[in-house]
């Protein structure tokens, strides 16, 4: 009888199990749904740095009273100021407090014998590389996840399994850092900048608390979808385990959003007036002029720097293995995790370009103070870390066409793909205006440099960047290809095909970078579109086009996972560092457009630091930064070596490993 009752009992366990974390999912993500529902219908009436709702009600009925007994009523008790929108140009209910105007003096700029604004930078830049770190590991997980329970293979479904379970890991103790540098960092303003630091939050007070809960949320979300993973393995349970994923996904994207929209409104304020008054929209606050290119922008940043990071991790742990087995299985995951990077890599810098598109149709200036004039330099050092990075990832897929048998067969036209990369970069990289001395100035005889200035303009420098970018997805197509060979009937066509649409491709692009000096600046800047037209055409297009005719190709041999040179695994650091570096660079630039203002227009920014550091001094910060975190996530890292389990991976080292699979990985947590 017992025997009988064995599997109903486990399902009652399995289903209570399964009602128990959709409970627990609903509480935890149910404060913020009601709480986004209530922003969405214009803040629910709450009040930012002005009186509370009742208060207001009570003025309202005191008025209309007064208004009935034909009394005049004087005074702040009945008069409700209005006021216009800086963006918008609605009207609304001043019912906020103006922006504080400060001074140079210790009550609104507290001294400590060094640079506040260096500390606050340094506090920041910390907490928002491993914010992005552990917003995208995440992702990662999902995808892999997702990849192995869809897989009929078994043996594979386990192992990507087994490399999700390794990435959540990892960033498990960045996850409790990113906390710690989060309360940091609300001290260092709070101490540092407590007039500014009041205004702001006066002002996102309606949101606040969606804030906190949604950082509730996915701790609570997090931990569940960690230290269950060996219960629910299997059946129903993988799929509730999946789900708990996506909901810690779209968790964390509400937060990176909520986070984004500080960042925006310091940039290109709305919801308030000139006075910085709130007007009792807080959809307003939110939805600025920069906020969706910005949210857009970031997602892809932190999806290729945490890729560039866990794949650093893998490099760093292949590095230090003793075994074949163990080298085998960390090249594998540093390929997965360097392909989802560059996957989120490629098309980031068209989302860096919507971004400053809608910088210039905010406010002209702004953008010419980035793209023209003070800033112009950072863009030219911006330029050459994107330079890198390709040219890192274009290394790292030849390099390992080397463990793919059949892959010397491309080997001979790399030194071409060199020849457009390079020249690509040259191009991208060479200025168009250039910030000098007036004694420059006029030694030079005008802004432009006589033989550069004739060269830097837009349509040049997206031509050579389109470039870079279809010769990298060229490089992975020629990737795929490694050790396969295509059998479908129509492969002949396919090839020629696939040939001429990127030759077309690239004579489109290069044919408009050319046109764009005998037209107008202000048509020139329309030429990007027809220009990454061509190049996400090969990218959404190409790509789905060689898979297909892979399917069912023959196999000229092996995948030899662990058999590439340690200098592929170098590249692989140097791409995370280089991205690392890049985004500390971006961030300083968007911060340094605000010039003398904490938020840009509103409230002006009256320390004895508001200034415009020096390059020099800028990439030293920088640098340290960079130095900082990957002295901290190389102990993270260490700190996961610790937790994992030493299991013996089983079979001979010389057993040939099939193609397109990856070596056998530990089998338990």
């Amino acid at each position: 009888m017992g025997r009988l009752f064995t599997p109903m009992t486990r399902g009652k366990k399995r289903f209570s199990a399964v009602t128990a974390l959709i409970v627990a999912g609903v509480f935890l993500t149910l404060p913020i749904i009601l709480s986004v529902t209530a922003m969405a219908g214009g803040g629910g009436g709450g009040s930012a740095g002005g009186p509370p709702p009742e208060v207001l009600e009570q003025r309202k009925a005191a008025a209309a009273a007064a208004a009935e007994a034909g009394e005049s009523v004087e005074g702040e008790a009945v008069k409700i100021e209005t006021g216009r929108d800086v963006y918008y140009k609605t009207e609304g209910p001043a019912i906020g407090m103006p922006a504080p105007i400060t001074a140079d003096n210790e009550t609104f700029y507290p001294r400590y014998n060094f640079e506040s604004r260096v500390l606050l930078w340094v506090a920041n830049q910390q907490h928002l590389y491993y914010g992005s770190f552990v917003l995208a590991v995440p992702i990662f997980c999902m995808c892999i996840e997702f990849a192995g329970m869809i897989s009929k293979d078994k043996a594979m479904a386990k192992k990507y399994d087994q490399l999700a379970y390794d990435f959540i890991r990892i960033s498990l103790t960045a996850y409790s850092l990113t906390a710690i540098l989060g309360g940091i960092l609300i001290f260092t303003f709070l101490t540092l900048y407590p007039a500014f630091f009041g205004y702001l939050s006066g002002i996102f007070r309606p949101v606040m608390h969606i804030y906190a809960l949604t950082f509730v949320a996915e701790s609570g979300v997090l931990y569940i979808y960690y230290y269950g993973w060996d219960k629910m393995r299997e059946g129903v349970l993988k799929w509730v385990h999946l789900s708990m994923c996506v909901i810690l996904n779209v968790i964390g994207t509400v937060l990176m959003f909520l986070a984004n929209s500080w960042i925006a409104f310091m940039m290109s304020p709305a919801g308030v007036d000139e006075q910085g008054r709130y007007l009792g929209n807080i959809w307003h606050v939110l939805h600025t002029a920069l906020w969706n290119p910005l949210n857009v922008h970031r997602i892809l940043g932190n999806m290729a720097f945490g890729g560039g990071v866990v794949a650093a991790y893998a490099a760093y742990r292949f590095l230090s293995s003793n075994t074949d087995e163990e080298r085998a299985h960390y090249d594998w995951m540093g390929y997965i995790a360097m392909s989802l990077g560059v996957a989120f890599l490629i098309p980031l810098p068209f989302a860096g370009y919507w971004l400053m598109r809608e910088v210039y149709a905010y406010r002209q200036q702004m953008g010419i103070t980035l793209m023209g004039g003070l800033l112009a330099w950072l863009f030219i050092i911006q330029a050459t870390m994107i330079g890198i990075l390709f040219l890192t990832t274009n290394y790292y897929l030849w390099q390992a066409l080397g463990r793919m048998t059949g892959g010397e067969r491309f080997q001979k036209y790399i030194k071409y793909l060199v020849f457009i990369l390079v020249v690509g970069l040259l191009v991208f990289i060479t200025p168009h205006t250039i910030v000098m001395s007036p004694a420059e100035l006029k030694a030079m005889g005008g802004q432009q440099h006589p033989v550069l200035g004739n060269y830097g303009v837009m349509s040049a420098k997206n031509g050579g960047i389109n470039a870079i970018i279809m010769t990298t997805i060229l490089s992975f197509i020629w990737y795929q290809r490694g050790n396969k060979v295509p059998t479908v009937s129509w492969s002949k066509f396919g090839n020629i095909f696939m040939g001429c649409f990127f030759v077309v491709a690239q004579i489109n692009n290069i044919a408009l970078a050319v046109y764009g000096y005998f037209i107008p600046a202000n048509v020139r800047i329309g030429l990007s579109v027809p220009q990454v037209a061509g190049t996400l055409s090969c990218l959404l297009l190409m790509t789905p086009l060689n898979l297909a005719m892979l399917k069912g190709g023959r196999q000229l041999g092996p995948i030899r996972w662990g058999q590439i040179p340690p200098r592929s695994q170098y590249a692989i650091i140097m791409l995370a560092t280089a991205f690392t570096w890049m985004m500390g660079l971006m961030g300083y630039i968007r911060s340094s457009v605000r010039l003398f203002w904490h938020v840009n227009e509103v409230m002006r920014d009256n320390s004895p630091w508001a200034y415009t550091h020096t390059i020099g001094f800028a990439a030293n910060v920088i640098s340290f930064n960079v130095l900082f975190f990957w002295i901290s996530i190389m102990f993270v890292f260490w700190l996961g070596t610790l937790g994992a389990k030493k299991v013996v991976i089983k079979g001979p080292v010389s057993e040939p490993i099939p193609a397109g699979a990856s070596p056998q990985p530990a089998t338990s947590h």
